[in-house]
């Protein structure tokens, strides 16, 4: 892929990196030969990004090209929005206030030159910004009252680096272009860029390390670029055309904001924002399977404790959920009236809604897995021993899982993948696992789940590296979808 440098004057860059184009901004706005260019990165450097600005144009028709402009539109207006500045989230109010922690001045300016500051104290607050906030050139403004706060974010231009930090300017960019990324492609290059986010410390991944390197080998075969990725490269989303999120989402969480932002910027994403909106949220579950007529337990959305009322819609013993919880957290058995009138007042506290569903005990649930509206793969999922749930969390972030019986998808009951398939299509088009139950001759769906496991040996159990691939080509061709045709 060409990497381009544009500039507002060529003499504002002069640094000579290999494998890095620097072009003056007049040249590649007025140039129509680079609107058949595909294939290009565009660092923006220009002087001013004010709208209408030469600079404003630039990621603008960059992006219009199909080029990959940093910062992109969305980065700019990020850093206008003084609201969206103010609300960073906690995890980088933490990185500000031990990085400024001993200064007493304020206001404090810090300026990021791709991911780094002069001062090395300072390298993880930089890197924070670099990612929550994605251009190559940035400086920060903090003004301390009783805490450090971030103000405001601005680009910035070249002629504004003082002479002293330029060596770490260099320095930084050429650290930065000297990622496997930007060297020169091999002579077959890759139809697509693919970037898997995960977390590699977290307990409950949705794909073990083997999963993960089987995804990596597959893309690989079907020609993709595919690099892992971690939260602290949010800022380079731009670089790639399509997103799989294999890290346990939320809404209130970085794997949200990574789906947004990837969809937003035209990448094809699993999962999309919609369907970690639908799916971690059991209240719009329950409102769905309700009106589509998907087969589930017997479910009571209320504001409110009424044992009398749970008592004869719901019968005890009962299943009181936090709507958007996951991995058999805040799932709780009431064995009566008095235990559900105290933990629903204690899950009320923090949620204005809470769900009560009857209590269907079973050995295992099966787990189909579903993607583009087809059934993947089958599993049963067995109850952890001594445990009424898949998961038993044991107390200091230990848990326990029940064990994971693969079946081969012709084996599955048909009722079971139908009730499934259905459910799968009331939430979206994407990759879900659907758990279901049966209870004498009840078929139930207990719920949807975006993002679901894929671990080794287990959900790929019956297709191996078929199954990898075909959730890879489902990428694909949402990708092309996006672009109206193959490369």
């Amino acid at each position: 892929m060409r990497t381009l440098v544009v500039v507002s004057r060529l003499a504002d860059w002069p640094l000579e990196l290999e494998g890095i184009e620097v072009v003056a901004a007049a040249d590649y706005l007025a140039d129509s030969a680079w609107t058949k260019q595909r294939g290009v990165r565009v660092f923006n450097l220009c002087r001013s990004f004010r709208y209408q600005s030469k600079g404003y144009y630039v990621s603008l028709l960059a992006a219009a090209r199909r080029h990959r402009p940093f910062p992109d539109l969305m980065t700019l207006l990020d850093m206008r929005s003084r609201a969206l500045v103010r609300s960073s989230d906690e995890d980088l109010d933490r990185i500000i206030q031990k990085s400024l922690a001993d200064l007493r001045s304020s206001p404090f300016e810090l300026s990021v030159y791709f991911g780094r500051n002069v001062a090395e104290r300072h390298g993880r607050l930089a890197r924070a910004l670099f990612a929550q906030f994605p251009a190559p050139l940035l400086r920060a403004h903090f003004h301390r009252g009783e805490r450090w706060r971030l103000t405001s974010v601005t680009p910035l231009a070249l002629h504004d680096v003082p002479d002293t930090h330029w060596d770490t300017l260099r320095d930084s960019a050429a650290e930065y272009f000297s990622r496997p990324r930007y060297r020169a492609r091999a002579s077959k290059p890759a139809r697509y860029d693919l970037a898997i986010l995960h977390d590699p410390h977290e307990a409950l991944a949705p794909s073990d390390p083997r999963a993960l390197d089987r995804f990596q080998a597959e893309a690989q075969r079907l020609q993709l670029g595919v690099e892992r990725i971690t939260r602290d490269d949010y800022g380079r989303l731009g670089e790639f055309d399509a997103l799989l999120i294999r890290e346990t989402t939320r809404v209130d969480h970085h794997t949200f904001r990574f789906s947004q932002r990837a969809e937003a910027e035209g990448l094809a994403v699993l999962d999309d924002p919609q369907s970690i909106l639908r799916c971690t949220n059991k209240v719009f579950q329950a409102e769905t399977f309700e009106i589509r007529g998907v087969p589930a337990p017997r479910t009571l959305v209320t504001e409110r404790v009424d044992a009398k009322e749970i008592a004869r819609l719901i019968g005890f013993p009962c299943v009181l959920k936090v709507p958007d919880s996951a991995f058999s957290q805040g799932v709780l058995k009431c064995a009566d009236a008095a235990e559900v009138e105290r933990e629903g007042a204690r899950i009320l506290e923090k949620s204005d809604l809470l769900l009560v569903q009857e209590f269907t005990p079973s050995q295992f649930d099966w787990r189909i897995g579903v993607l583009g509206g087809e059934p993947l793969y089958a599993c049963r999922y067995h109850m952890a021993q001594g445990h009424w749930q898949i998961v038993r969390h044991t107390g200091a972030g230990r848990f326990r899982y029940g064990r994971v019986e693969p079946v081969p998808l012709a084996d599955a009951p048909a009722r079971v993948v139908r009730v499934a398939l259905q459910a799968a299509r009331a939430i979206g088009n994407g990759l879900y696992g659907v758990d279901v139950k049966q209870v004498g001759r009840r078929t139930l769906v207990m719920e949807v789940n975006d993002n679901p496991n894929i671990d080794a040996g287990c959900e790929d159990f019956e297709l191996k590296g078929e199954l990898y691939a075909r959730i890879l080509r489902h990428l694909i061709e949402r990708v092309e979808a996006r672009r109206g045709g193959a490369r």
